[in-house]
């Protein structure tokens, strides 16, 4: 599982905005977390995606607790969550093409001899063809560089997924492709998901069940 345990989180210890937040992800659910802009998602989310240590609380995945955050956490531990983020230029290396960027938790892990095979099928599955996979960040639109944030999710097969407000800034189209590519690839592998957003109805029709930003917080 993944269990976040009386999380309080922030950039200012005076003035946090987790405060006391419980969440429970069980292997293979998918569980939407709902709540308005600027109430704390993406913080929480950055949390267990293993990438904002909190101010108090624990975080386990698997039963194993984690004592380090960032780049200090285990690479075993950190490579068992893909995180996509909501504004995808924010999250890119401006200077990477579209394949590089795919391919660069592999090589960031050792694994550079997966990258050509594993950036082709990935790029095949989140509707990427070989021109894209050329250009660089600024010479694509913010759909196509979505698609490949989530390859690059994906690349090296998470056991966890967060997406935090993955699709806001999405057309439907490309919201309903890219929330069918992280349903299948659920279902192939089993992969619990954590999809933070603020529009219900997205929620409820992707998710397992929903729960609300005011039911796993303090007040």
């Amino acid at each position: 599982m993944l269990e976040l345990a009386g999380i309080t989180a922030g950039y200012d210890r005076r003035s946090p905005v987790v405060r006391d937040a419980n969440l429970t992800l069980r292997p293979g659910e998918a569980l939407g977390l709902l709540g308005p802009s600027g109430c704390g998602k993406s913080t929480l989310a950055r949390v267990a995606a293993l990438l904002h240590r909190p101010d108090r609380g624990t975080v386990a995945l698997g039963g194993r607790t984690v004592t380090a955050f960032r780049h200090r956490a285990p690479r075993s531990l950190r490579t068992e969550v893909g995180v996509v983020f909501q504004q995808p230029r924010l999250s890119a290396d401006p200077r990477l093409r579209l394949r590089d960027l795919v391919a660069e938790p592999l090589r960031a892990t050792g694994r550079r001899e997966e990258a050509q095979a594993r950036v082709a099928e990935l790029a095949d599955r989140v509707g990427l063809g070989a021109d894209l996979l050329a250009r660089r960040p600024h010479e694509v639109s913010d759909g196509q560089l979505q698609r490949a944030c989530v390859a690059r999710a994906l690349v090296l097969k998470p056991r966890w997924l967060v997406c935090d407000e993955m699709t806001a800034m999405l057309d439907a189209s490309t919201t309903a492709a890219l929330v069918a590519v992280v349903e299948e690839y659920r279902a192939e592998t089993g992969a619990g998901l954590l999809a933070v957003g603020h529009d219900p109805v997205l929620l409820g029709r992707w998710c397992d069940r929903t729960t609300h930003w005011s039911d796993i917080t303090a007040p």
